[in-house]
C-alpha cells in the first residue's frame, strides 16, 4: 500500500512541474471529448492551457468552461513551431515539463500524462512521446497509418541509432509528445521557419546534442484522420516541404523513401487481412503521397499559388515562418 501511494506521489509531483499545452482551431466535438479527458487527468485545470486560433464553434468557451487558462491569437498569426515556442514562453515559467497535445488527440486513460513524464527519470531523455490509437470507429486507412507508426514496445533512442532506424530515429509527435524544457532551451527550441515538423526538429537538435528520446507505449491517446486522397497529397507535399527546409535531417538519417517503402508494404498487408475490398485504392492513395511529397521537396521552384494549392498548411503561404503571435490575451479568473 505505502508502494501504491508513494508512486503516486511521485507521479502527481512530475505533474505539477509540468504544463500541458493545447492549441485549437475550431476543434469541434472531438475537442469537447479531448477537453473532458484533460479535466478527469489533473487535478488543477489551470495547468492546461489552451492557445486559441479565434474558433467560432466556441472551442475558445469549451475551454473556459472546463477551467483552462486561454491565449487567443489572430488564426494568421499562427505557425507550429513559433506558436509554441510562444506558449512556452507564455505559461510555463518556473516549470520543468511542458506536455504538447493537438486539439482531436484523447487521452485514452487519466494517468496517461503522468505516465508519459515518467521518462524524465532518466535524466539524458530530453523528450518523450506517447502511443497513438486509432479513434473507434476509424476507418481501415486511418487506422493503419497510426498502428504502423506506434508500436506497443517502448524504446529510447539517441543519435547512434539513425544508422538502424534511419529517419525513424528523430521520429517525435507534438499531437502527445513531453519536454524538459532545460535540454529544448538549450537546442534552440522550435522552429519559426517551418511550414510543419516542429516536433522533429527538436528531436534531431536534441539528439545531435546528446539527449535522448523516449517512446512510452503505456501513455496512450486516440489520435487519428480519415484523410481524402487529395488530404494524403497535402499532407506529404507539406512534409515534403519540410524535409526541403531541413537537410540536416536527411544528411544526418537519411531519406524517407525507404521508410516509405516499408509503409506501403505494411498497409497492403493489412488491407489483405481486415479490409480487402479496399485494395484498390491503395495504389492511387499513395501515388497522391509520392507525388505530393516530391513536388514539396522542389517547392522553392513552384509558384508560391501553386505551392498554396498543393499544401493543407495554408496560412504558411501568406505568412511565410510568421514570428511569434504579436496579440494574445487570457482572461482574468478568481
Amino acid at each position: 500500500m505505502s508502494d501504491v501511494l508513494s508512486r503516486q506521489t511521485l507521479a502527481g509531483a512530475r505533474l505539477a512541474q509540468a504544463r500541458v499545452i493545447v492549441p485549437v482551431r475550431n476543434g469541434g466535438a472531438r475537442w469537447r471529448q479531448a477537453a473532458d479527458a484533460l479535466c478527469a487527468a489533473v487535478r488543477d485545470p489551470n495547468r492546461v492551457a489552451v492557445v486559441d486560433s479565434c474558433s467560432t464553434d466556441g472551442s475558445d468557451l469549451v475551454a473556459l468552461e472546463r477551467g483552462f487558462e486561454l491565449a487567443q491569437i489572430d488564426p494568421r498569426e499562427f505557425n507550429h513551431g513559433a506558436t509554441r515556442q510562444w506558449a512556452i514562453g507564455r505559461f510555463c515559467a518556473g516549470r520543468a515539463f511542458a506536455i504538447f497535445l493537438t486539439q482531436d488527440a484523447v487521452l485514452e486513460d487519466r494517468t496517461a500524462l503522468e505516465t508519459l513524464l515518467e521518462a524524465f527519470d532518466d535524466p539524458v531523455v530530453g523528450a518523450a512521446y506517447g502511443r497513438q490509437l486509432p479513434h473507434h470507429g476509424a476507418g481501415a486507412f486511418e487506422a493503419h497509418m497510426v498502428l504502423f507508426n506506434f508500436s506497443s514496445h517502448d524504446e529510447t533512442r539517441s543519435q547512434t541509432d539513425a544508422g538502424r532506424l534511419g529517419i525513424k530515429a528523430a521520429y517525435l509527435s507534438n499531437s502527445f509528445a513531453a519536454y524538459r524544457l532545460a535540454a529544448l532551451g538549450a537546442c534552440g527550441g522550435f522552429p519559426s521557419h517551418l511550414i510543419a515538423g516542429e516536433d522533429c526538429f527538436a528531436a534531431v537538435q536534441l539528439l545531435l546534442a546528446g539527449w535522448r528520446i523516449r517512446y512510452c507505449a503505456a501513455a496512450r491517446v486516440r489520435h487519428s484522420h480519415a484523410y481524402t486522397v487529395l488530404q494524403e497529397m497535402q499532407r506529404h507535399f507539406d512534409w515534403g516541404v519540410m524535409h526541403a527546409q531541413m537537410p540536416e535531417l536527411l544528411r544526418q538519417f537519411g531519406g524517407a523513401e525507404g521508410e516509405g517503402m516499408r509503409f506501403v508494404i505494411s498497409e497492403l498487408q493489412y488491407l489483405r487481412a481486415s479490409a480487402p475490398h479496399q485494395l484498390p485504392l491503395a495504389p492511387l492513395r499513395n501515388a497522391a503521397k509520392y507525388a505530393g511529397y516530391r513536388l514539396g521537396r522542389v517547392y522553392r521552384w513552384l509558384p508560391p499559388s501553386l505551392c498554396r494549392e498543393l499544401s493543407m498548411t495554408k496560412v504558411f503561404w501568406s505568412v511565410r515562418g510568421a514570428a511569434a503571435p504579436r496579440r494574445a490575451s487570457s482572461p482574468d479568473r478568481t
